[in-house]
């Protein structure tokens, strides 16, 4: 991004009805950039235009997404979904505005820098002040990649993670039909299934429908991918399972760590504490998607060692979803404005 010479910083958000988009402006309006502010741009689709909400704490119209209404921003958020964002990111940054991308659709392009500011290392630092276009990578990615990381000074020969998915990764569409899953089952009636083709209430799936809206298998690879790109061939790299919860909020995980020497939990909670995971204590309530709801960060509640190996562990955590891929995208746009 160019210098600012003075003038306040101006931002969009692309996609600002949707969760990631609404989190996004709370956290702007709850930890203030270190530069002014000339107010924020909401961007939706057509249907929402005109409509009237509240970013940093100021009223704002939601607009329609055009050349002219992307010009003279300086920062553009994509929180849309990602045929959205595939469309319309390369006339934001036409219009000469860094490009902080949440949807994927940047993801395997080599100008898209994947970033996790509290994870990021040399490798990446040198390209925050010159990158335009940068990947902010979803919740299971960030979590795999802070384990990994965490994790490398004890030298472990494998990871495995199982994520539990809840249905707001495919937004309030999700949100709603699970809703409306769980009341007509209870009440003996027949249910939709316009999003994920199949029973998602009451239920665990390693895959949805084949009519559904996402694919588990299509999470699984792209969180696999972003972990790959993000590590740089690292080893080891953590294999990945994605498996469909019937909850709202928060992905919750099981993640088994094969240390090449014996260890003890305390020794991995220390190394993990090292790099921002929050470790609580056995007096605390357990670690569930409920506890970490609202939380920033990742949260390992559990470090237990295997009955059957002798350097296996098995460590039980949870993260806020939206609010974990929120916050790392403002914390990419912190560090970017720190070099300009």
């Amino acid at each position: 991004m160019p210098p600012l010479n003075g003038q306040p910083l101006r931002i969009g958000i692309v996609g600002a009805s949707t969760l990631r988009g609404k989190e996004i402006a709370q956290i702007l309006d709850e930890r203030p950039l270190p530069v002014p502010v000339a107010g924020i741009r909401l961007f939706d689709d057509l249907s929402l235009a005109g409509t009237l909400t509240v970013a940093a704490g100021e009223p704002v119209v939601v607009q329609t997404l055009n050349e002219d209404s992307l010009r003279g921003l300086h920062l553009v958020f994509f929180a849309c979904d990602e045929s959205f964002s595939a469309i319309h990111w390369a006339a934001a940054q036409a219009a000469g505005a860094v490009v902080i991308d949440l949807s994927g659709a940047v993801a395997t392009l080599d100008s898209a820098a994947i970033s996790i500011p509290t994870l990021n290392g040399a490798h990446s630092e040198s390209s925050l002040s010159s990158a335009k276009l940068f990947y902010s990578p979803g919740a299971a990615t960030i979590v795999a990649c802070t384990l990994a990381q965490g994790l490398r000074e004890l030298r472990a020969r494998r990871i495995a993670a199982v994520f539990f998915q809840p249905v707001s990764e495919l937004g309030l569409a999700g949100i709603e039909e699970l809703e409306s899953q769980t009341a007509k089952l209870l009440s003996f009636q027949p249910f939709s299934r316009e999003v994920f083709d199949t029973q998602v209430a009451f239920n665990l799936l390693d895959h949805y429908g084949q009519l559904s809206r996402a694919r588990l298998e299509d999470v699984r690879n792209a969180t696999a991918r972003d972990v790959r790109a993000f590590l740089r061939g690292a080893q080891p790299l953590p294999a990945v399972q994605v498996v469909h919860a019937p909850v709202f909020y928060s992905l919750a995980f099981s993640i088994f760590v094969e240390l090449q020497q014996a260890g003890t939990p305390e020794a991995l909670g220390r190394a993990l504490a090292a790099v921002g995971v929050s470790i609580p204590s056995a007096e605390d309530p357990p670690t569930t998607n409920l506890t970490v709801a609202g939380s920033h960060g990742v949260t390992i509640g559990s470090i237990r060692r295997d009955p059957n190996v002798d350097s296996g562990y098995w460590l039980w955590g949870a993260v806020d979803n939206i609010r974990l891929a929120a916050d790392n995208a403002v914390r990419i746009a912190e560090k970017i404005i720190e070099r300009i």
